[in-house]
């Protein structure tokens, strides 16, 4: 009995690794490879799900302005995009592109 009880919990610990690394590829996003979004202008919100996504930058490095209060820079999908953080209210959208240079 004790040999079916470690058997079970040593192949249960395998197929939750196994299953979870393989179940995490799929869901990758690169935010760095510019992706045209015509419905990202000022004034509108952004999906909650496309600025869930986005990665925080530093907006001194990519000489961005300062974000006001209650705003941030993210970078999604190749776009700088400054937003409220609260209600996804865009700001302003740069293409990381022109910004780099």
């Amino acid at each position: 009995m004790a040999l079916i009880g470690r058997f079970l919990t040593i192949s249960t610990l395998m197929v939750s690794l196994v299953g979870g690394s393989a179940m995490a590829q799929p869901g990758r996003y690169d935010n760095h490879r510019y992706v045209r979004h015509n419905n990202w202008r000022r004034g509108r919100r952004m999906p909650s799900s496309d600025w869930g996504r986005g990665e925080r930058i530093d907006y001194r490095r990519y000489r961005l302005r300062t974000p006001p209060r209650g705003y941030e820079w993210r970078e999604v999908d190749g776009n700088f995009v400054l937003g409220a953080v609260a209600t996804g209210l865009i700001a302003s959208v740069i293409a990381a592109s022109a910004a780099a240079q």
